[in-house]
């Protein structure tokens, strides 16, 4: 076994069994609901944001470990990042996620995602949070699923 494919193992059971930043951001001035209806993931996302920078950030759900996984990896990136950026980092999460990121170790700790790439079925569960994250930013009031 590869040491990238070990440690994504590690940090997926990890961060699945222990998220980071789970609950609900009491003072959100942003969230949104996500739903995978193909295994089932639920997730709920609260955000903070000031002056276009992300305060705090945090989740509830349920699913499947790499949906929690990469819940958990986001909320602990995107504390104090700038809206812009996190635009930024969307579009190169998706293309590691999707096997397209010519430079994974440029996402830092989110590098461990690209595993996700090699099982076409769980790029959704992957992505879940990423899209509710996405939606919440644009204050949409449309669900979102990744069907």
């Amino acid at each position: 076994m590869s040491a990238l494919r070990e440690l994504y193992q590690q940090v997926i059971i990890d961060h699945g069994r222990h998220p980071r930043n789970h609950g609900i951001v009491e003072n959100a001035t942003h969230s949104h609901h996500g739903y995978n209806p193909l295994c089932g993931d639920k997730l709920n996302l609260t955000i903070n944001i000031q002056d276009e920078i992300i305060q705090d950030v945090k989740f509830i759900g349920s699913g499947c470990a790499i949906s929690i996984a990469s819940a958990s990896l986001m909320t602990e990136i995107l504390r104090g990042k700038k809206i812009d950026h996190v635009h930024e980092l969307f579009q190169q999460v998706h293309q590691l996620l999707t096997g397209h990121c010519e430079n994974p170790e440029q996402l830092g700790k989110l590098s461990v995602l690209s595993g996700v790439a090699e099982f076409p079925a769980r790029v959704k569960c992957a992505t879940l949070s990423w899209h509710t994250l996405n939606a919440a930013l644009a204050q949409s009031d449309s669900p979102v699923s990744t069907e």
